[in-house]
């Protein structure tokens, strides 16, 4: 039977690996598109989006057109940070001897 104060040890453990992980999440910064590139969110981890770009020649477009796009360049961004996620959710769960597909609380 394994000591108590060795599963505490690697609960602890566990938690300080979660918290980084999520950390690093957090500065990750990943780019979405939508128009083959014609519209750009780069967003961080923490799902803010920190910087929009228009191509220009797009932007004489129909403006409903141009809101579709916007919005699939965000949706892009958002698929982005959650593969970016379970990525890193993967990791932690190896780490802790879970099974696979085994959920983490984030």
């Amino acid at each position: 039977m394994t000591d108590f104060t060795e599963i505490m040890k690697q609960a602890r453990q566990l938690k300080d690996r979660m918290e980084q992980a999520k950390e690093e999440l957090a500065a990750t910064v990943v780019e979405g598109q939508a128009g083959a590139g014609a519209v750009r969110i780069r967003m961080n981890g923490r799902y803010d989006a920190i910087e929009a770009s228009i191509d220009e020649n797009i932007a004489r477009e129909d403006r409903e057109i141009l809101e579709d796009l916007i919005c699939g360049a965000i949706n892009d961004a958002v698929r982005k940070i959650e593969q970016e996620n379970q990525r890193a959710m993967r990791g932690m769960a190896g780490f802790a001897g879970l099974p696979p597909g085994f959920k983490l609380p984030f």
